[in-house]
């Protein structure tokens, strides 16, 4: 197989992803929020633009990569409700290289994939490996946590109506969505019912995916399925704007107890919303 991807270059048309969390007070999703914070307007969740990539992933590793594959997108510029963005893949061994665009030609994610639920050299993994842990004493909004923490036994499930519902809107529709497998942006719903659990002591603070991870262990998953999470802190980091926390989820089959998926979550929290950061230290 490494012969027939090296090079080969697999380019989507541009799609208008859809914000469908605009009214959703005290989010970066929504206008109002996102807009005092800087941004054009409420912005798309990063997880929207997995389901772009997914065509060529399934046409270059077949439907398998549903049941056994990996992708790790790092983004660096929000894009807002019907923003033209166009999805590139440069099919190469053993990773291949992901690309997104505007009309513009800014960049608005960077990443890869491959046929395998691990990649030790994956975007993420490679990014999170060079971040230099918070100083002691330098967070505020993720003060209360420490890596290791872990939470386990949380319910996991996506009613087959509210994925048939967001079909409607998916800039990518594979056949398979319409049996009840999940799309990548929708893995990444099923993991990020943990939040409020994981991320509790946050309080109003204003957070957005700064990179996710998906990884597939035993697939695909399906909509009307009962799982369970559970999820581990992996590193607290921090930039001159934000306080980010990286975090697993592992997603098991209620029924077996066995791991069926991992995603992966950097959560950058904006320290201009948050009145921990309207004071002096």
């Amino acid at each position: 197989m490494a012969d027939t991807l090296q090079g080969r270059i697999i380019e989507g048309e541009f799609r208008s992803p859809h914000n469908g969390f605009q009214q959703a007070p005290g989010s970066i999703h929504n206008d109002e929020v996102a807009s005092k914070l800087g941004f054009k307007g409420g912005t798309v969740p990063g997880s929207v633009h997995m389901d772009q990539f997914a065509p060529m992933l399934v046409q270059t590793y077949g439907a398998d990569w549903l049941a056994h594959g990996n992708m790790s997108l790092h983004f660096t510029q929000a894009t807002v409700d019907r923003e033209e963005v166009k999805a590139v893949m440069e099919a190469a061994s053993p990773r291949s290289r992901l690309t997104m665009f505007n009309r513009e030609g800014d960049q608005v994610c960077i990443g890869t994939a491959s046929g395998e639920t691990r990649d030790a050299e994956s975007e993420m993994a490679r990014r999170m490996a060079t971040q230099a842990l918070a100083s002691p004493g330098a967070l505020r909004i993720l003060a209360g946590y420490k890596i290791g923490d872990t939470n386990t036994g949380i319910p996991m499930r996506i009613e087959r109506e509210a994925l048939e519902k967001s079909l409607s809107r998916i800039t990518e529709r594979l056949p398979l969505y319409d049996e009840g497998v999940l799309p990548p942006s929708h893995l990444v719903r099923l993991a990020h019912i943990s939040r409020p659990t994981v991320l509790a002591k946050v309080n109003q603070s204003v957070g957005l995916f700064g990179a996710l991870e998906i990884r597939i262990a035993d697939g695909p998953l399906k909509a009307g399925h009962d799982y369970v999470g559970r999820t581990t802190m992996l590193k607290l980091t921090e930039s001159p704007k934000t306080e980010n926390a990286w975090y697993d989820v592992d997603i098991a089959d209620a029924g077996t107890g066995e791991d069926v998926a991992t995603v992966t979550f950097m959560i950058r929290f904006m320290k201009a919303s948050s009145p921990l950061w309207a004071r002096p230290a």
